[in-house]
């Protein structure tokens, strides 16, 4: 793209947002889009530097910087901001779903189109991954590499599978918010801690999954009070910034969890696959100061510059989310055909933490064509209106969440691509996503789906 070519790009894309800025509501809380940007962005930066590839042998390692720098652990508690995610979720979920109510509006008709809204996105990063595990395999690339390269790649969609799971019970509970208040946050916390003292002291195998569900839906309840003006005392949401904080002080110092928010090379206990409640005395803490700033950033997001960059970054948040690894395994795979240029520094290293400025200008050189070419399917795809406004039979709607839910979390935990087998693909695994998607109408897909009516 010639130099020009690319100011008129920018320009676009700058002016669309400045537009998008000027013609949000006065009532709108962009606090809640600074948030969700300024989340994602902690996301990037920290897969980013965690993830510490260097060449051993003639080979590449994939080395995690937790594992080497053990004082970096630290750092999660900052890097670590899922739970604002599903704050902010909360939140949003809580304004349109009271909005659906006063229209009359059916359940089918508002979660058909959120979920067409978030996993639109997700298609295609499948399919490219899924071109490359097959022909990786034949064309003769080691397995590990492909597997490695897949895996690391494809580690965001674990995400979608559990917040696409508490958006689809979002009716009851706002519903149980509604009647019982912060009690059913309470409620939540007390399953949590009981799943925790179920796996920690009783050894019951399996059983700590189940925490996917309190603990999300817990910080999920949260986004309900901040919505209601719970939080906005500001002494009252740093006391439960500092509360948050002190709770997970004293299990970190005094129970089984480790400092580390996110999973650890060789670590037996992780903070996040499955979730414990430190964790979500994590998600307290982060709950609680973030809502004691929100008077001052809400005032700062006055300036039309600072807002219309957040509004920029929040039209294309899915894409930068689900890409940012893609990016990362693409210099990576440069530098290695390059001879290994730069992966032959220690990581941790005063060498390794100089070379950071120019590795993430490489990562963001990598993402932004990628934020290009596939931003269009964030921006309402192939359902379109029309689709967004058709309500679909419950049993298809919840088929369609159950394949595409199934299919995300099966390649967050062993991946799409496989060691064994002719095509190097699990082929099951790729499939679960598409299947749903045609059973809740995307594009093609769609039509097929519409025969099973």
């Amino acid at each position: 793209m010639s130099e020009r070519g690319a100011k008129a790009t920018k320009r676009t894309l700058w002016s669309r947002a400045e537009d998008m800025a000027l013609k949000a509501p006065p009532e709108r809380n962009r606090y809640v889009d600074f948030l969700r940007a300024f989340s994602i962005l902690a996301v990037v930066i920290g897969h980013w530097l965690v993830a510490a590839p260097y060449i051993e042998g003639g080979a590449v390692q994939g080395g995690h910087l937790l594992g080497i720098l053990p004082w970096t652990q630290w750092l999660t508690w900052g890097f670590q901001v899922m739970p604002i995610f599903f704050l902010v979720g909360g939140f949003s979920h809580a304004l349109s779903w009271s909005a659906n109510q006063r229209k009359n509006g059916s359940y089918a008709g508002w979660f058909t189109g959120r979920l067409r809204r978030l996993i639109n996105p997700v298609l295609p990063l499948f399919l490219i991954w899924t071109v490359f595990a097959l022909f990786g395999t034949a064309i003769g690339v080691d397995r590990k590499i492909v597997e490695l390269a897949t895996q690391l790649a494809l580690i965001p969609v674990w995400f979608l599978a559990v917040y696409l799971m508490v958006g689809a019970v979002v009716p009851i509970t706002h519903a149980a918010w509604k009647r019982f208040g912060m009690a059913s946050f309470w409620a939540l916390v007390a399953c949590a801690i009981a799943i925790d003292a179920a796996t920690f002291s009783l050894n019951i195998a399996y059983v700590n999954f189940v925490n996917f569900a309190f603990i999300w839906l817990a910080v999920h309840q949260l986004g309900y009070a901040w919505s209601e003006g719970y939080f906005s005392n500001s002494f009252r949401a740093l006391t439960w910034g500092i509360g948050g904080l002190t709770a997970l002080g004293l299990l970190v110092g005094f129970g089984p969890y480790p400092i580390a928010m996110i999973g650890v090379p060789g670590e037996a206990v992780s903070n996040s696959m499955p979730p414990t409640i430190a964790l979500l005395a994590l998600g307290i803490a982060q709950t609680g100061f973030a809502l004691a700033l929100e008077p001052a950033a809400r005032r700062m997001l006055d300036n039309i510059k600072l807002w219309t960059g957040v509004v920029l970054l929040n039209g294309m948040i899915m894409t930068t989310y689900l890409w940012h690894l893609t990016a990362f395994v693409l210099v990576m795979v440069a530098a290695w055909l390059l001879g290994g240029i730069g992966l032959d520094v220690d990581p941790g290293s005063a060498t390794w933490w100089l070379a950071r400025p120019i590795w993430f200008a490489l990562y963001i050189a990598a993402l932004l064509p990628l934020i290009m070419i596939f931003a269009k399917y964030e921006q309402g795809g192939a359902g379109g209106a029309e689709a967004d406004r058709a309500d679909l039979p419950h049993w298809r709607l919840m088929v369609g969440l159950v394949f595409v839910c199934a299919g995300l979390a099966a390649t967050a935990a062993i991946s799409i691509a496989s060691p064994l087998g002719v095509t190097g693909v699990r082929l099951w695994v790729v499939a679960m996503p598409f299947i749903g998607a045609a059973f809740i109408g995307f594009g093609p897909a769609h039509k097929l789906a519409r025969r099973l009516r």
